[in-house]
């Protein structure tokens, strides 16, 4: 009698350990696969409750008692987290514990105005908060990653504090004798050299032409600072007026002498190092090509032939 009573007991134990299990490893109700955010500063109780709400496990207390004696007691990770449907609530915890964060990206390509950073940062609805329109030349284009929720200025935050250390890294290594002596002109520059060639290989020669003029107390004539106080770097979509190439303001190269007042976009890595280390070159001036470069001169005479060539290629294919 006592042998059938304990064996009943055993048997009592072993099946309430085996339920108890189940409903450990057993899987989960959740039938989708779906996405879990656990908010900075969550306690496993507060995400055990979201757990119960979105229907990701059947109890809030059930899933605690069995975390506290089978689960791991690693802290949890502030993030979101894919959680494939039928997910165990062992499996949910080890994921939430040692899982991969989802990690979102957005990207700046070079060249991109602050206005259009602002623009992109402000259509991820993914992101949250307000931001104002950066500072020009601030932010280094880049690909960043951020997690759903994140605040839109925690994301630009990093962005600006790329270009910080990019130009406190690069600003040391610069070339000796260039025509900039700080790195707020140096950004200028490059500015410049980024919206006025896409091809990777002109660069240097490029910021070797403008360096030369900025050298020699020349007007820079570079279209792009004629249209930046008219658009705030977005494009024209239209021909440049003669009224504005003739506009006098802070910006406008055709009228001022040197520098811009300040950066016309965000130039890239490469078109600061090309400014910081300029190709050593005679140029000064430089004229389309008809294949998305350029062909360089050294004097006016040059140029207007070049220039002539131009209009010839441009009239052969019926743009004038």
């Amino acid at each position: 009698m006592i042998r059938a009573l304990l064996a009943l007991v055993l048997v009592a134990i072993a099946l309430a350990g085996g339920w108890f299990a189940w409903g450990w490893y057993g899987p989960g109700p959740a039938q989708d696969d779906t996405s879990f955010i656990v908010r900075s500063g969550s306690t496993l109780t507060s995400v055990a409750q979201q757990l119960e709400e979105e229907g990701l496990i059947a109890r809030q207390d059930a899933f605690l008692l069995r975390a506290k004696v089978l689960g791991s007691g690693d802290p949890i990770k502030a993030g979101e987290f894919l959680l494939p449907g039928g997910t165990s609530p062992a499996g949910i915890l080890d994921t939430l514990q040692h899982g991969e964060v989802i990690r979102r990206f957005v990207t700046i390509p070079e060249g991109t105005p602050s206005i259009l950073v602002f623009e992109t940062l402000m259509a991820e609805d993914l992101l949250t908060g307000e931001i104002p329109v950066p500072k020009e030349g601030s932010v280094l284009p880049d690909t960043y990653d951020f997690e759903r929720g994140e605040d839109r200025a925690a994301v630009l935050a990093r962005m600006q504090a790329a270009m910080r250390n990019y130009l406190a890294e690069a600003w040391p290594k610069r070339a000796q004798d260039i025509a900039v002596d700080n790195i707020q002109d140096a950004v200028t520059l490059a500015s410049i050299v980024e919206k006025e060639t896409g091809i990777a290989e002109e660069r240097r020669m490029v910021a070797g032409l403008y360096s030369n003029r900025v050298k020699e107390g020349m007007l820079l004539q570079a279209d792009p600072t004629i249209i930046y106080p008219i658009t705030k770097g977005k494009p024209l979509g239209r021909r440049i007026r003669q009224s504005e190439i003739a506009a006098v303001n802070g910006y406008n190269t055709y009228t001022r002498v040197g520098l811009p007042t300040g950066p016309i976009t965000n130039p890239g890595r490469e078109a600061i190092a090309a400014v910081l280390n300029p190709a050593e070159t005679d140029a000064l001036f430089m004229v389309a090509d008809g294949s998305g470069g350029h062909v360089f001169a050294e004097t006016l005479e040059e140029h207007n032939a070049n220039v002539a060539e131009w209009y010839k290629l441009r009239r052969e294919r019926g743009e004038m």
